[in-house]
């Protein structure tokens, strides 16, 4: 298994630049079910901000790439299970990719919730806005 950095999944995808382009596609088309790439948390948060900010991809095209990496049994996505959650949630609201992906850490991690002062994730994305339906974090005496 080797670990594939997001500038390597931009260049496959984009295939804007044909130097790296062609690079990345003969790794990425060599990998197999018993030498996959790896694909990190941070490397699919980066790519979907890439997507949206550098190449103004829609929300539709950024979850169906989502969908193609998670779906290719080629390539293992960290914590696959808790990247589909956060999909399926960015799919179904206006939220941030990344907002949905924190909440559903936190989540599996066993938190009880996520608190924000991002109104917006906390419409979208399932947090709470701090200060509100939480009690104030004890203190440890010294």
């Amino acid at each position: 298994m080797i670990g594939l950095d997001t500038n390597v999944l931009v260049r496959y995808i984009a295939q804007d630049d044909p130097g790296q382009a062609a690079a990345a596609t003969a790794l990425i088309e060599s990998l197999s079910a018993d030498t996959p790439g790896f694909v990190t948390l941070v490397s699919a948060v980066e790519l979907v901000w890439v997507l949206k900010a550098c190449y103004g991809a829609s929300r539709d095209s950024i979850a169906e790439v989502l969908e193609t990496l998670l779906r290719t049994k080629e390539l293992i996505v960290e914590r696959n299970d808790v990247v589909w959650q956060a999909l399926r949630r960015y799919r179904d609201t206006q939220a941030d990719f990344a907002d949905c992906l924190i909440e559903r850490c936190a989540h599996a991690a066993g938190c009880e919730y996520v608190v924000t002062f991002d109104r917006m994730a906390v419409r979208d994305a399932g947090m709470r806005l701090i200060g509100q339906g939480h009690p104030p974090l004890q203190s440890s005496p010294p």
